[in-house]
């Protein structure tokens, strides 16, 4: 991996995300435009998304992509599912290549844009092919401006925007980063205190799905979206790599059926790649995998009717 000071690529840690702690903590996003604004009208063809199937921050800006209908108008490359020196790479054609800039590297996406970034490199990434310059890298934002064409349900109703704040902020903080936070600790200390917190949330799911059909009530909104890409996750990647392995997703029976309602969702599928997920967080790693073997399990079948009609 790496990072840019004023648009040049570095090889190497930009910062220490471990703490003195053994906690892990995740750098924050920091291109943060909007449609709407500095000239950045939501027209049908003008954006590109650079995303990769293993990331589950690309996954949300994915999902909703296909749930609003706007696969003809934003365009999308895949990086390849093993990340390199040079961060997330792409191929010259095929599933993996840039239909846009022929990129070999994110770093050249960054460093295509003017502003000169400094930080760490990461997808998503809403390009603008107009103004040849980034929208945004950070996955909430995209995934909420989307709305602005006009396509599709209302994933974020104003009556319920409270509601669904609180669970965002929940589940990112103890869910969706949580097992980041259990995967990447350095201590004993930190891991435990990391996983127990997924489980106590996803206890506290399973509760709140005894009387609620989705988080917020009787409508499908954002924040069950953004839970969704680590639930997929979870039972394949999560549970062994990240040794969040208390439970799995299948332990749970309102879990297990509110998740295979969301996969079952038309359009959803298409976003899910369980075998790329186990190449990605099983590839070689020094600390978590040195030899690099994928398992050939777990088999699941989301496809089993969720009976929650």
């Amino acid at each position: 991996m790496g990072y840019m000071v004023d648009g040049v690529y570095h090889i190497g840690d930009d910062v220490t995300q471990t703490l003195p702690s053994g906690e892990w903590e995740r750098s924050r996003s920091t291109v943060r435009n909007w449609l709407g604004q500095d000239g950045f009208d939501p027209e049908p063809g003008r954006y590109h998304l650079y995303a990769a199937w293993n990331c589950p921050w690309a996954h949300r800006v994915l999902l909703a992509r296909a749930l609003l209908g706007l696969e003809d108008a934003i365009s999308v490359a895949y990086a390849r599912p093993n990340r390199t020196e040079m961060g997330w790479v792409y191929d010259n054609d095929g599933p993996y290549a840039d239909p846009l800039m022929g990129v070999a590297n994110l770093p050249e996406v960054y460093a295509a844009d003017p502003i000169g970034y400094t930080g760490r490199l990461t997808v998503p990434v809403l390009w603008d092919r107009t103004q040849a310059r980034m929208v945004s890298n950070e996955s909430a934002d995209i995934l909420r401006m989307l709305a602005a064409f006009g396509r599709g349900a209302d994933l974020y109703p104003t009556d319920l925007a409270q509601k669904i704040d609180d669970w965002n902020a929940l589940i990112y903080a103890r869910v969706n980063n949580g097992v980041y936070r259990a995967g990447f600790a350095s201590t004993q200390n930190a891991y435990a205190a990391a996983a127990t917190e997924v489980f106590d949330t996803l206890d506290q799911i399973e509760a709140h799905l005894a009387t609620h059909r989705w988080l917020c009530g009787d409508h499908f909104t954002e924040a069950d979206l953004r839970l969704f890409p680590t639930l997929a996750r979870f039972d394949v990647a999560y549970h062994y790599a990240f040794r969040c392995n208390l439970r799995r997703l299948m332990d749970y029976p309102r879990l297990w059926a509110y998740a295979r309602e969301i996969y079952q969702m038309p359009g959803v599928a298409e976003t899910v790649r369980f075998d790329i997920y186990k190449k990605g967080y099983f590839s070689a790693s020094e600390k978590r995998n040195p030899l690099g073997i994928i398992p050939i399990g777990p088999a699941i079948n989301w496809d089993v009717p969720h009976g929650r009609d």
